[in-house]
């Protein structure tokens, strides 16, 4: 019996960070987009800066309905979907800018960044390409 709660206490550890990786939210860019600091995503999300080393970012945000929305908020942004609609209601409403463009789709998403040169999203680490572009793991 002890040795049976050992070998699945070791399974549970063994599957831990396998869940955690799963949850984890990675920034990936257009090729000529440059690593990037959790500072720099968030003011970019945020509308607070439009260029990094000198290239034009063009951020996108998965659809509100996208878990990996839900996650990039709460991991990268602090804040909710209630939170950050508000903050994008204000900053339009005072002509200070547009939220960033949203795609329906995790595909859709890395089609978008992949194509567009500055472009910057965000896709869950299960979904990371070899080859992609990733910013930011956080």
């Amino acid at each position: 019996m002890t040795r049976l709660k050992f070998t699945f206490a070791s399974l549970l550890l063994a599957l831990g960070p396998l869940s955690h990786a799963a949850d984890r939210i990675v920034v990936i860019g257009h090729p000529n987009v440059h690593k990037i600091d959790l500072t720099t995503v968030q003011r970019i999300y945020m509308g607070k800066t439009i260029e990094v080393e000198g290239v034009r970012v063009r951020p996108a945000n998965g659809a509100p309905t996208l878990v990996a929305r839900q996650r990039f908020l709460s991991q990268y942004l602090q804040t909710d979907e209630d939170q950050y609609v508000a903050y994008w209601t204000v900053r339009r409403y005072v002509g200070k800018g547009t939220p960033p463009q949203e795609v329906k789709q995790t595909n859709e998403m890395i089609e978008f960044v992949s194509k567009t040169p500055g472009a910057i999203g965000y896709v869950d680490e299960a979904d990371v390409l070899p080859g992609m572009n990733v910013l930011l793991r956080k």
